[in-house]
Parts: C-alpha cells; structure tokens; sequence
C-alpha cells in the first residue's frame, strides 16, 4: 500500500491536544498549500483559509463556537488545539460548499502525513454570519460574500490515537 493511502486510512479526528505544543510554521504552510490545491468547481478557486493563531482571535471563536453549540461558556470546541484554519468560501459560486469542503479535506489530510493531528469542527457559517465576524474580515482586509465552511483545528494529540471504528456496510455499489 503506498504512503497516500495509508495516510488517507490512518487519519482520526482529535479531540485532545497539547495546548503547549504548536505546530511550527513550516508545517502550517504546507497544510495550508496542500489546501490550496483541491480542487474546486471549474477552477475558480472560491475558498479562503484564514490560519488563525492570535490568542484573542481563538478565544473569541471558541466562545462563539460554545454558544452556537449549546455548550457551557468554558467548553472548547477545538478540544485544545492552538492553531485553528478557518476555511471560507464566496457563496456567489454554485459550488463553494463543495469546494470547501475539499479544501477541509485536503487540509486534514496533508496535516496527518506531516503527523499533525486534526479535526473538523462545524459552526463557522453561524460565526461569520454575525457581525462582528464580517468586522474581523474586513480588518483583514477580506470583501465579498464569504460564508463558513467549517474551522480545521490542527495540534499534537495528548492521547493516544483512536482506534478505527468498523466500516459499515452497503457504502459501495457496483453497476
């Protein structure tokens, strides 16, 4: 089996990091880079990734995340991890969702063959519908009609790897 598909097999979802240990920046731009060339629809590249490593910015995305989630003031939805990529994508393009998406996916993916753990983590649409949201893009000098995908929390894990569940059945047909 080649290293792309042990990778794509061996990758968990992480819900326990080391809040201490941060991905260095040379990993972080591979991510990131590896993002950048999913595919999307037609070429027209609709996502952004916004690597977002600023204390006050986490926080703050943290406590929206609880609050959006139903959770407790003092829960994080990130489970630890100190670098979180926000992925965006322009709602004006019939297939941003899909692209980013694989954006997501790829970002999750090339995190695992770096041995950077990852998880994706919901509620980035509901974030970045709120105002002081669309604020914090045009502070970062982002315009136009963005809507969130979902967030990329990116660490260490503090526990060991999960296990792989069973496959269930019926998820291929032949014709």
């Amino acid at each position: 089996m080649n290293e792309t598909i042990k990778t794509l097999i061996s990758r968990r979802s992480i819900r326990s990091f080391d809040r201490e240990r941060r991905v260095g920046r040379a990993e972080i731009d591979m991510i990131v880079e590896a993002g950048k060339y999913s595919p999307t629809g037609m070429n027209r590249q609709s996502p952004i990734i916004i690597v977002v490593e600023d204390e006050e910015i986490r926080e703050k995305l943290r406590v929206l995340n609880s609050q959006i989630g139903g959770w407790d003031s003092s829960f994080d939805p990130f489970y630890g991890a100190p670098t979180i990529l926000v992925v965006l994508a322009d709602r004006t393009i019939p297939t941003y969702i899909y692209d980013g998406s694989l954006v997501m996916g790829n970002m999750m993916n090339a995190a695992a063959s770096l041995g950077v753990d990852s998880i994706w983590i919901h509620r980035a649409k509901e974030e970045f519908e709120r105002e002081d949201m669309k604020s914090l893009l045009k502070k970062l000098g982002i315009e136009g009609e963005y809507e969130g995908i979902g967030h990329v929390a990116i660490g260490y894990r503090s526990s060991e790897l999960p296990l792989a569940k069973a496959r269930k059945d019926g998820w291929v047909y032949y014709a």
